[in-house]
């Protein structure tokens, strides 16, 4: 059973990582995130959730509104093909995630150590980082080394690399 935002929050604490959350409406997209512009400072993400032809799977974040071109992130990551969009059972089976909530912080989820994880590293110039806790009903802002700290704690040492650039994700 996947953990709960409660049971994230908790595991945080007992880390001794201290964070801020604040609720709103479900959120969707980026675009929909966007509306929070002004409220929530710090650097806003967006999660790929993404597997091989193997069935490696990765977590990649980069900044919201950064280019992943998925032709060729496979030789960045170390995929061991092309890389396509994972399904959301098995975000739900490995990160205890739906999609529109999908969020490093799933990692607490992934006790199996399915899915790789990918920081970008422009989004890591940033102080404070914003993610989902565990629901796309709330934003949770951490720190950058916290947001690494937390990754390593539950068993995925996150790579941080140069993925993506400005603008959208080209995913043809």
């Amino acid at each position: 059973m996947p953990k709960t935002p409660n049971e994230l929050f908790a595991f945080l604490d007992q880390l001794g990582i201290k964070v801020k959350t604040v609720t709103h409406p479900p959120l969707f997209t980026v675009a929909d995130s966007q509306s929070l512009r002004g409220e929530i400072a710090g650097g806003h993400t967006k999660n790929l959730f993404l597997k091989d032809k193997k069935d490696n799977f990765f977590l990649v974040t980069v900044e919201e509104e950064s280019v992943v071109d998925l032709k060729t992130v496979h030789t960045l990551i170390g995929a061991a093909s092309r890389v396509s969009f994972g399904k959301p059972e098995k975000l739900m089976e490995y990160l205890g995630l739906l999609p529109g909530a999908v969020s490093a912080l799933g990692a607490i989820n992934d006790t199996g150590n399915k899915v790789k994880i990918i920081l970008d590293e422009h989004l890591m110039r940033h102080d404070i980082i914003n993610v989902h806790p565990l629901t796309n009903e709330a934003t949770t802002s951490i720190h950058r080394d916290d947001l690494v700290r937390f990754l390593s704690a539950t068993g995925h040492e996150p790579e941080i690399l140069a993925i993506a650039t400005s603008g959208e994700t080209v995913a043809e």
